[in-house]
């Protein structure tokens, strides 16, 4: 992944955390989208990083069971940072939602911890390409389990 790719991780990242502190629904179809498309090129990010590492040697246990354990931990952030959400009901009974100081800084040291699981997965490979190809997916990871749980909440009050 080029820099170029990364930096377009985190304008997304930015922008996420600038819509998650605006009141918004939490019914629609904006986040289905968004985590389709995140899905989509998270897989074809990590299908070519893992193409471009084996083509200098297999891929060890070390790289695959950290590539596993940095989308569960995408998994925890996004369970934390849904439990940082506030949800209501709004004057027409809809839901609604909005994140707090604590949810932006959860997005952050969630970035930063994936950054560093990036660096140690690349360290594992030791050819430097897979690590960073991993954030589209992590991203897609974290925002579906935040989203679901917030659903989950949301529809609680109903």
């Amino acid at each position: 992944m080029n820099n170029g790719a990364i930096v377009i991780g985190l304008v997304i990242v930015a922008l996420l955390i600038r819509g998650q502190l605006r009141t918004r629904p939490v019914h629609g179809n904006g986040p289905l989208l968004l985590l389709g498309f995140l899905g989509l090129l998270g897989l074809l990010a990590f299908v070519f990083g893992v193409a471009s590492v084996v083509k200098y040697h297999p891929l060890g246990a070390a790289t695959i069971a950290l590539t596993a354990a940095s989308l569960a931990i995408a998994a925890g952030f996004g369970a934390a940072r849904a439990r940082t959400m506030r949800v209501w009901q709004g004057p027409e009974g809809q839901a609604l939602r909005r994140g707090t100081a604590v949810t932006t800084a959860l997005w952050l040291v969630s970035l930063a911890v994936h950054i560093g699981m990036d660096r140690w997965i690349d360290h594992t490979t030791g050819v430097g390409l897979l690590g960073a190809s991993t954030l589209y997916l992590y991203l897609a990871v974290t925002l579906a389990v935040q989203s679901l749980l917030v659903r989950r909440r949301a529809a609680a009050l109903a």
